[in-house]
């Protein structure tokens, strides 16, 4: 066999520069590159050719969508964004309140109200006085006249402790005229607040608990309760005050004793004043919203109310002048000096409440 090429690596002579012009058009090999193909150019699509339909089995992709640049995307991104993160939070929070819920309540302030009648009296009192009730007790020392808020359509009201405390007997009358027996299901005398339970009822109308860790003084309210037995009074003001220290008497015996008084006045003290009476020698002071909306005797565990018909305290204590002659008489009325417990201070509580309370002391 003859031998291709050398052990140098290099080809045969006349086979190396064969190999280089292979190619019939290079101009080694005496020839030219071909030239180039001719240009045509794309014809304009006729209009009414119908574009061709796809093939069998395949749908015909979207067309790819144009993204906006500028303010209007950037924008558009933003409430994108926003209504994510809104929905994730909405959705949390009724987790958190459905977990426990025991009404309408929540801890953000509803709209109880129509719009047609936001921020009236008129329309606060129309949404709000069918959860307000009033509650008469009966115990050895006589008996009281009180109010009370229903949290609950099966029947849980929360009112004060010193309305029912040492009660044998409770009735409860609501808006429309129905009368309940309950029974006292708890009571903290350290915070003035107790709940009881209508027997047999349903369908009644849950109050909305609001938030009053939100309420600023100047804050316009309504307090609906039953004053001297006038069942569903409204009356209006504003919150004068916030954080009073407030002090009542966490006795039963002397519970009893100023319940069958004949006058309805609950004794407190504030400032370092006594006021409608002696509270005793068993104290406990709690955080009161103080309000001008008038509050009169029978007003005790009714709702002191925002303008949206969120409830924000339960009335609990109210100064009347007339204590200072020491008459007796409430006839003097109520001069402005109102409290309530806060709704908070209520729901922190609830838990307690419905397992029996506590005795305070």
């Amino acid at each position: 066999m003859t031998e291709s090429f050398r052990r140098d690596g290099e080809y045969p002579q006349g086979q190396q520069q064969q190999s280089q012009s292979s190619y019939p058009g290079t101009p080694e090999a005496g020839g030219a590159f071909p030239p180039p193909p001719a240009y045509d150019p794309p014809q304009p699509v006729d209009p009414a050719w119908p574009a061709p339909a796809p093939a069998a089995g395949y749908a015909t992709p979207p067309a790819p969508r144009r993204r906006m640049k500028g303010p209007l995307g950037l924008l558009a991104a933003v409430a994108v964004a926003a209504a994510a993160v809104g929905g994730a939070t909405s959705y949390a929070f009724q987790q958190l309140t459905d977990k426990n819920s025991t009404s309408s309540t929540s801890s953000a302030a509803a709209n109880v109200v129509p719009a047609s009648q936001k921020g009236t009296v008129s329309g606060v009192a129309a949404a709000v006085s069918p959860s307000i009730v009033e509650i008469s007790a009966t115990s050895n020392a006589g008996s009281s006249t009180g109010s009370g808020v229903i949290i609950t359509s099966g029947g849980e009201i929360v009112t004060n402790n010193h309305v029912v405390s040492g009660a044998s007997t409770v009735k409860v009358r609501t808006s429309d005229g129905r009368t309940y027996t309950a029974d006292v299901v708890g009571t903290d005398a350290t915070k003035d607040l107790a709940l009881i339970k209508v027997r047999g009822a349903s369908g009644l109308k849950p109050a909305s608990l609001g938030n009053s860790d939100n309420v600023k003084v100047g804050d316009e309210v309504v307090a609906i309760g039953s004053p001297e037995g006038l069942t569903g009074t409204v009356t209006s003001g504003i919150v004068s005050a916030l954080h009073r220290d407030v002090t009542v008497s966490t006795d039963e015996g002397q519970q009893q004793q100023q319940d069958g008084g004949g006058d309805g006045r609950w004794p407190f003290e504030f400032g370092g004043q006594q006021f409608n009476g002696d509270t005793g020698s068993s104290k406990a002071t709690y955080k009161a919203i103080q309000t001008d909306a008038s509050l009169n005797p029978g007003n005790s565990g009714g709702a002191l109310i925002d303008m949206n018909g969120n409830i924000i305290g339960i009335n609990s204590a109210m100064y009347s002048s007339g204590s200072d002659s020491g008459s007796g008489s409430s006839s003097a009325g109520s001069v402005g000096l109102g409290f309530a417990i806060p709704v908070n201070t209520v729901k922190a509580d609830l838990h307690s409440l419905r397992n029996g309370g506590s005795s305070g002391g």
